[in-house]
């Protein structure tokens, strides 16, 4: 049997034999929406709460929108909004453009088209989120986990604050969408420090969100900011837009997370002997930083002693200095664990946490661009081409191995039952 698999801008081919025990796990097929501007366009117009009409009066009007890592539609998302708030006669010098980069780098203006229409961008002052730009940063005070409020100061000084994004799985925060856009993405790093400290939680995982105390207090951040107002679509797994949602980011989150299962959460009944991965593709396997989100989620299906085989290009290598950094002196698992404890919770090194504790129980293949060097500094195993790896991976083993092949991870919900 031959299965593509996304990665990057393209896809790999992986041919697996007959008479192996084979499953394919995959979000389910569901047509993208025929009009899908048009579907953004009437979630705006009829709003799960308080319409945009409502704050007509608002002299100033700030956008959260999603950075390069996110597959976000903003050329779909976009026009809909700033045409409502146009008509509701905001001024386009009254409307800024927060790009949401949480802990990643800010991204340079001459990134900016990567992300954005050009006709927006030469309309709207756009501008990249850092945060470590302390002058930057306003202090709210703090959520009932404990979680110091930081964050950009000009977004939360709006008369009109908005969440753009789309609603799909997480690995730690349970589902991505509503207010997390700005509650993490235009927060301080010590906010995000210690709100991504809580996904040592057994509950902070992958499809949980009511009772996910790190999620929960990302809602927490998110009105203390005073977020009014959230648009968000739920893709497909070609990233096309099935339907979308806009009005209060609470409500937006419960009519969304349902219609998100319907397409991520699959049932399966028994652990894999090998689980072969796509963080699905561009920008999911931008960098490992992000692909590590599909290993999680392939974790899941794979018995101990198993292997994962992920399928991530990573053309921008780790994507995160901090976790290289914490790496550069590590030769085992069991390191990581003892230096994370030694050293604290942070982020970017919590990638090193997250992937070791999968490590210790599995083995992991990377297939990606990145020199062998570099990945086997992350204690993966590197390997260039996913055919080899296969083979070696499946040298030895029998026709009753179990085989699963997850062609979108990362948009994958998996439910052992």
């Amino acid at each position: 049997m031959k299965i593509n698999l996304p990665y990057g801008k393209k896809f790999l081919e992986l041919a697996i034999p007959e008479g192996y025990n084979l499953d394919i796990i995959a979000p389910s097929d569901v047509a993208p929406a025929a009009a899908p501007m048009e579907v953004v366009r009437r979630a705006i117009l009829s709003p799960l709460g308080p319409s945009l009409a409502d704050f007509s009066k608002a002299r100033s009007v700030s956008i959260a929108v999603n950075d390069k890592t996110r597959p976000v539609p903003h050329d779909l998302l976009l026009p809909p909004l700033l045409q409502e708030l146009e008509r509701i006669g905001t001024p386009a010098n009254a409307i800024t453009l927060f790009v949401a980069t949480g802990t990643h780098q800010p991204m340079p203006p001459a990134d900016f088209p990567r992300i954005l229409p050009p006709e927006i961008i030469a309309k709207y002052t756009v501008v990249s989120h850092n945060c470590d730009d302390l002058d930057n940063l306003v202090e709210l005070g703090v959520t009932q986990y404990g979680t110091n409020v930081l964050v950009n100061k000009l977004y939360y000084q709006s008369d009109l604050r908005i969440v753009i994004g789309d609603i799909e799985p997480h690995h730690f925060a349970g589902f991505s969408g509503g207010v997390k856009s700005a509650a993490i993405g235009l927060t301080g790093r010590e906010t995000i420090n210690h709100n991504h400290e809580m996904l040592v939680d057994k509950n902070a995982t992958i499809g949980e969100y009511d009772q996910n105390p790190l999620r929960q207090d990302i809602e927490q951040i998110g009105k203390m900011i005073g977020i009014q107002f959230a648009v968000n679509a739920v893709l497909n797994g070609g990233k096309q837009i099935v339907s979308a949602f806009a009005g209060d980011p609470l409500a937006v989150m419960q009519a969304g997370i349902p219609e998100a299962r319907k397409i991520c959460q699959t049932y399966i009944r028994h652990r894999f002997d090998i689980v072969v991965a796509s963080a699905g593709g561009h920008p999911k396997d931008i960098n490992f930083y992000q692909s590590q989100k599909a290993l999680t989620h392939s974790a899941l299906l794979t018995r101990d002693g198993g292997t994962v085989i992920l399928v991530a290009a990573c053309p921008e290598g780790s994507g995160s200095q901090p976790y290289e950094s914490f790496m550069q002196d590590i030769h085992s698992f069991p390191e990581v664990f003892e230096k994370f404890k030694r050293e604290g919770f942070r982020v970017g090194p919590h990638k090193a946490f997250q992937v070791a504790r999968e490590g210790v129980r599995i083995q992991i293949v990377l297939v990606s661009e990145m020199d062998a060097g570099s990945v086997s500094r992350l204690l993966l195993t590197p390997a260039n081409d996913l055919q080899d790896a296969f083979t070696k991976v499946r040298g030895g083993l029998t026709p009753e191995t179990q085989i699963a092949v997850m062609p979108r991870a990362t948009n994958t919900i998996p439910i052992i039952r």
